[in-house]
């Protein structure tokens, strides 16, 4: 159950992050940028001593990630 929970919710993490950003990806690349945006997240919510936990939480904290993924694949992709 829990692989399917970090599934759906890195789809709609990545699909959020994708919208805010102002990007056009596919299902299955919204699906990694969602899943390593939560491994940031959760990286950096832990840093900063935050405990957002159930399906909301879990998703705002993988959109903020996947966010500042996009951003700093953006930042990376303008200098090459």
């Amino acid at each position: 159950m829990n692989i399917i929970f970090w599934i759906i919710v890195g789809i709609i993490a990545g699909f959020l992050a994708e919208k805010i950003m102002g990007r056009n990806h596919g299902l299955l690349t919204n699906l990694i940028v969602g899943i390593v945006g939560a491994v940031i997240g959760g990286f950096l919510a832990n840093a900063l001593g935050f405990a957002w936990g159930g399906w909301i939480g879990s998703t705002i904290v993988a959109t903020i990630g996947a966010i500042i993924l996009l951003f700093l694949l953006g930042l990376v992709k303008r200098r090459a």
